[in-house]
């Protein structure tokens, strides 16, 4: 719950778009803007100008201790978590950034996350990465281990559908295949993409992992 006062870390920023809501959850307080990538800090920075001295941009890994010196009232995130490799040093750094009693909420990839796109990428001799799609009881334990309290962790299957076998070869061709396109001989990609929609159908089985908790 927000006040409208607080110092809240957006933690994954991208294009800003969910910053911008975040600030205006938050008329009185202010946002640090984090990311990994430059290219998307310029981005936000474009897109939030309407908020300048209410936002601070922060180019950071989420593996390393955070830059920010100044205590934050809660940490922000999505679609960002499963990014990070190492969860445990993760909520560690964002522990440290935390004043105590501050909020942790947060939503990423969790556990059986696109695990239908793995099977069909093996079918192609194509190796899944090993992103940290992790379950809620691994990531309650690393958070407990971290110094967060009231911890609540939780999966949810959000199955999305397609309207169209063209929707669904565009999204993969853009998001969930875009890497693996690109590393793939340019005469080959669109077989490799109809091989893997043949195996899929229309939809894709996506999981969130849900996460809320407290500073100790």
């Amino acid at each position: 719950m927000l006040d409208g006062d607080e110092v809240v870390l957006d933690a994954g920023c991208g294009t800003g778009r969910v910053t911008a809501m975040l600030l205006d959850r938050l008329p009185r307080g202010r946002v640090f803007a984090l990311d990994y990538s430059k290219k998307m800090l310029d981005e936000a920075a474009q897109n939030l100008a309407a908020y300048a001295g209410r936002v601070e941009f922060v180019e950071a890994n989420l593996a390393d201790p955070l830059p920010i010196t100044e205590p934050l009232d809660g940490v922000f995130s999505t679609a960002t978590f499963h990014w990070v490799p190492d969860h445990d040093a993760l909520f560690r750094n964002l522990a440290a950034a935390i004043r105590p009693g501050g909020q942790l909420v947060a939503q990423c990839g969790g556990a059986g996350n696109l695990d239908s796109v793995g099977r069909a990428l093996e079918a192609y001799g194509l190796r899944w990465p090993g992103w940290a799609f992790d379950d809620a009881e691994s990531t309650a334990a690393a958070l407990a281990d971290a110094g967060f309290v009231d911890i609540q962790t939780w999966l949810n299957p959000e199955p999305t559908s397609f309207d169209s076998r063209d929707e669904m070869a565009e999204f993969l061709r853009t998001v969930v295949l875009r890497t693996y396109l690109e590393a793939t001989p340019e005469d080959e990609r669109e077989g490799l993409l109809e091989g893997v929609l043949d195996l899929l159908g229309l939809e894709l089985d996506y999981v969130r992992l849900n996460i809320v908790a407290i500073r100790g």
